[in-house]
């Protein structure tokens, strides 16, 4: 009977047990690689959010702070947004080609 010979490095129980621990974490664990990367995706795209609505918050205040400058904002804002008028005006609708709205 032929003898199989294992190599040095597999004899070493420090070697095969840290190979062990470093597979148990990597693919077997809770906190996996795979679970690691869509929680950084996940940040990722927080973050970007986070950008977005900061630059609309600041958008935001920035329109309401000229609405509330003045009366003829406010009323040019009202008549554009919300399509008002005054009792004795007549008011027509264009609607834009190039924009669809359905």
């Amino acid at each position: 009977m032929k003898k199989i010979s294992i190599p040095a490095v597999l004899r070493n129980k420090y070697v095969v047990s840290g190979a062990a621990f470093f597979i148990w974490l990597m693919f077997l664990d809770r906190n996996n690689i795979f679970t690691q990367y869509q929680l950084y995706s996940e940040v990722r795209e927080q973050e970007a959010q986070k950008a977005f609505y900061k630059k609309e918050i600041e958008r935001t205040r920035q329109d309401q702070y000229e609405l509330l400058s003045s009366p003829e904002k406010l009323e040019k804002f009202a008549r554009e947004k919300y399509r008002m008028k005054k009792d004795d005006e007549d008011l027509f609708i264009i609607p834009d080609p190039t924009t669809s709205q359905n």
